[in-house]
């Protein structure tokens, strides 16, 4: 699967809508590749009291979920398209669901890096 189609994948789950006058959801939308080459897709809800979660959250749930942990990939897109790059807490619920994820090739607009560029000097990343 290429960055191409991983970033399709990502675009294909969006669909911005309001739940409740309180609740918003698929907004952004997320696809990570794992270590087996199997999909996982997931949106945010974004909820006004701010327990929502982001879109990657739900695709790393999706994988737990089905059984795996080591994610070769990532990528975050927003309710245009537009790539957006994870969040600190994404950052972090990456790299601690397994130590191997430091290496995740990170999808962004300005090209890809791995995601322990994204956090330098992280207290779990060697």
């Amino acid at each position: 699967m290429s960055d191409l189609d991983l970033i399709t994948a990502a675009r294909a789950v969006l669909n911005p809508r309001r739940l409740t006058r309180s609740v918003e959801v698929a907004g952004v939308g997320s696809a990570l590749r794992t270590a087996s080459g199997s999909i996982y897709v997931g949106v945010c809800i974004d909820a006004q009291c701010g327990i929502g979660f982001c879109a990657e959250h739900a695709a790393v749930a999706a994988m737990i979920t089905a059984g795996e942990t080591r994610i070769m990939d990532i990528v975050a897109v927003d309710w245009d398209g537009s790539i957006l790059p994870p969040c600190g807490r994404c950052r972090e619920l990456v790299v601690q669901v397994d130590d191997g994820n430091a290496d995740t090739r990170v999808i962004l607009s300005s090209g890809v890096k791995p995601m322990r560029a994204l956090l330098p000097d992280h207290w779990l990343v060697g």
